[in-house]
């Protein structure tokens, strides 16, 4: 091989790899996979001999290179996402995977909040402090706080719910120091902070920092749920189906493989998600026969923002015509809607 041909070859190479590598400001979504909940979650002493099975759905998240941008946009079951959909405004990919944890604890500890209620088993929810999603560049927080830190008390004051932590904070009179009672990395510290205006928010003032609620709840009988791998709000319902399953002595899923999505509130309400039709493609592909969707309310308020929205449920049932699938998709506004579906079910004679 002469010169020149290695060195085309050599650029051939180059750009081949640069193409297959070099990451964009962009996402690619896709279908993933059903997870099944028996395995992780435990009730102490709970009932798990069951005929059918209870499963989680996810969606694959990846980062865009030049070589899957090309061959995203020819596939029906690629979505190309721009960063802004996915992080939030400045959001670090650390403190976007803070937030997709979060958004899962919370998911959990409401799940297991309705399952019990709904179950008649003792149960008790508390709040241990607010929880610091990420700090706004340049703000009063900068350099003083980070993403990770558990505010647990304002001088004296404990911090027992979100609300509360907002309303002292927009309480304060301008220029007063506050010394803030933070857990980081384990360790109770002290932070003395000085609420200003916050970069960005059209003279709002305030500390610069966006926060969620650190709950803690305990339950008799005891319960552990193992989702290290998995973020985000939507396998609620499922993990409240599946708490209960395992609380009840019978077998709510009368024998029929049992998926579905959505978030679940403290009431009970199923919440919409992102990505529900990638989450039907993956749950026909492993054989799910019954698919729980949040048919949430479509406003006109959301209708004029984003002319063309749907609901879950409208675009679950539009995915599952195109593809075909024998699948049945069900509407659920709350988990009382998922359980009258389920009793009503006859035995699965497979």
């Amino acid at each position: 091989m002469n010169n020149v041909k290695r060195i085309a070859l050599t650029v051939v190479l180059l750009i081949f790899a640069a193409a297959a590598l070099l990451p964009l400001d962009m996402y690619i979504q896709k279908p993933g996979g059903a997870y099944e909940l028996a395995p992780l979650v435990e009730v102490k002493g709970g009932d798990p001999d069951d005929e059918g099975s209870l499963s989680l759905m996810t969606i694959a998240l990846s980062k865009a290179t030049p070589l899957t941008y090309a061959v995203s946009s020819l596939m029906d079951s690629r979505k190309i996402m721009k960063a802004g959909q996915v992080r939030r405004d400045g959001e670090t990919e650390e403190e976007y995977n803070l937030r997709q944890m979060q958004l899962m604890e919370d998911s959990q500890i409401n799940a297991i909040f309705v399952a019990y209620n709904r179950a008649g088993k003792p149960v008790t929810l508390e709040t241990e402090g607010v929880l610091v999603m990420d700090v706004v560049e340049g703000s009063a927080a900068d350099g003083v706080l980070e993403a990770g830190d558990l505010i647990t008390g304002i001088g004296e004051q404990p911090v027992d719910s979100a609300e509360a932590f907002a309303d002292t904070v927009a309480s304060l009179p301008e220029g007063d120091t506050v010394n803030l009672k933070v857990v980081r990395d384990e360790e109770e510290i002290s932070k003395e902070i000085s609420p200003g205006i916050i970069p960005g928010a059209g003279g709002r003032k305030g500390l610069g920092v966006s926060y969620a609620a650190k709950r803690m709840i305990e339950t008799d009988p005891e319960v552990e749920i193992e989702t290290e791998e998995i973020g985000g709000p939507s396998a609620g319902l499922m993990f409240t189906l599946e708490i209960m399953n395992q609380l009840l002595d019978e077998d709510l899923t009368r024998g029929y493989r049992v998926a579905g999505t959505g978030e679940i509130n403290e009431d009970g309400t199923v919440g919409r998600i992102g990505g529900i039709d990638f989450k039907v493609m993956a749950a026909d592909r492993e054989g799910i026969e019954i698919f729980f969707a949040p048919d949430d309310e479509i406003t006109a308020e959301m209708k004029k923002s984003i002319p063309g929205i749907r609901s879950n449920y409208e675009i679950a049932a539009d995915t599952a015509e195109k593809i075909g699938t024998d699948m049945k998709i069900v509407p659920v506004k709350t988990i009382d809607d998922a359980l009258d579906y389920l009793e009503e079910l006859d035995t699965d004679p497979d």
